[in-house]
């Protein structure tokens, strides 16, 4: 023990910031490879059910289309209180539990797209404003100094704001409101996004070195992102779209 704390000392102070600053890296980069394997899933999923007439009348008409809405609602809400202290394993099963009903989800918005004038267009053109905001959003996050912990509270307070006004929305169908809150949602996205990036880089320091804490931690910052990029995807989307 007392030749392991000695060479421990004798690690220059700059070799040992480079040992942390890489693995930091390579946590980062674990989370950024889960979640793009989780988009690239959702895609596939969304075009395959929204291109086949004979699944999308299965998966995304009642009674079904309501397991495929509220599923992954479901599994955060029932995991957040049933495992408190998640496995690797049943972490992975969640993530992609929520990631593949999602990605069912979207079949319905391949499926309309396909319907109207470049439509399909309209949807790349989403996509890849999605994918610059969100990762200057997300490079900003990880570089700044500004500590953006004083943020949290206000973003989760617009985010039970548009989901409420959604709900009233889904009664009244007003285009404006609608339009107002793709334009919020967008602002509370874009922030979430910088957010959790700078939240999931603290954590790594805090989880000290902890190998099966790193790897569920790793997968919930994924889930993270994911949702931050689907959210902000999808209202971006509707911005964009033509409005009658």
């Amino acid at each position: 023990m007392s030749d392991y704390h000695s060479q421990t000392r004798s690690i220059p102070a700059e070799r040992a910031d480079m040992a942390v600053d890489a693995g930091l890296r390579a946590f980062m980069l674990g989370i950024y490879n889960k979640m793009g394997l989780g988009l690239a899933l959702s895609g596939a999923l969304a075009w395959f059910v929204g291109t086949t007439p004979a699944l999308y009348s299965v998966l995304l008409t009642a009674p079904v289309v309501y397991a495929v809405m509220f599923g992954p609602l479901a599994i955060l809400l029932i995991s957040s209180f049933a495992m408190r202290n998640p496995s690797p394993t049943s972490a992975n099963l969640i993530y992609w539990s929520v990631v593949t009903l999602i990605g069912v989800g979207m079949g319905a918005i391949v499926y309309t797209y396909a319907r109207i004038p470049d439509g399909f267009t309209i949807v790349a053109k989403a996509f890849f404003v999605t994918a610059a905001a969100f990762g200057g959003l997300s490079l900003w996050g990880y570089t700044t100094k500004r500590d953006l912990s004083g943020f949290g509270t206000f973003l989760i307070m617009g985010l039970i704001g548009i989901i409420i006004a959604s709900i009233v929305n889904m009664f009244i169908a007003s285009s404006a409101l609608s339009f107002a809150i793709s334009v919020i949602g967008v602002l509370v996205f874009a922030g979430l996004t910088a957010f959790d990036t700078q939240r999931l880089k603290h954590m790594y320091y805090q989880l000290g070195g902890d190998q099966r804490a790193l790897a569920v931690g790793s997968t919930y910052g994924a889930l993270s992102l994911y949702l931050n990029f689907i959210n902000l995807f999808q209202f971006i989307l509707s911005i964009m779209s033509p409005r009658n």
